[in-house]
């Protein structure tokens, strides 16, 4: 059994900040990518942000491009999402996924990864 666990999610103004952490347990490995996705209610849940399992190449949609980072920290079996400069519209819960490095095709399809958190709830007030 594979769990991941998500945390850090609360209450921001606009313009703030919040780090979200994952972490992963059960039989994994280190060889996963780790991605972050979204859903705001009446909405698609939507891609955020991946990292590849060694942790040297990141992916971003372009809402987030340059305001959010993805980083990760094997030996924990841990991954993080950096967000900065909020914004209200990135209210949403966040979930996070992993999924073996061999079985990845697609970093920002939600259906190729295996494994997801119960999500965290992120407000950005105005």
């Amino acid at each position: 059994q594979v769990q991941l666990v998500e945390s850090g999610g609360g209450l921001a103004q606009a313009g703030g900040s919040l780090r979200l952490s994952c972490a992963v347990s059960g039989r994994i490995g280190s060889t996963y990518a780790m991605g972050w996705f979204r859903q705001a209610p009446g909405r698609e849940r939507e891609f955020v942000a991946a990292i590849n399992w060694r942790g040297h190449m990141t992916y971003y949609s372009e809402t987030v491009r340059g305001r959010f980072t993805i980083s990760r920290d094997n030996t924990k079996n841990m991954g993080y999402l950096q967000m900065n400069s909020l914004k209200p519209e990135d209210t949403a819960v966040y979930y996070c996924a992993a999924v073996d490095s061999g079985l990845i095709v697609y970093y920002v399809n939600a259906a190729d990864y295996t494994y997801w958190g119960q999500g965290t709830q992120v407000i950005v007030s105005p």
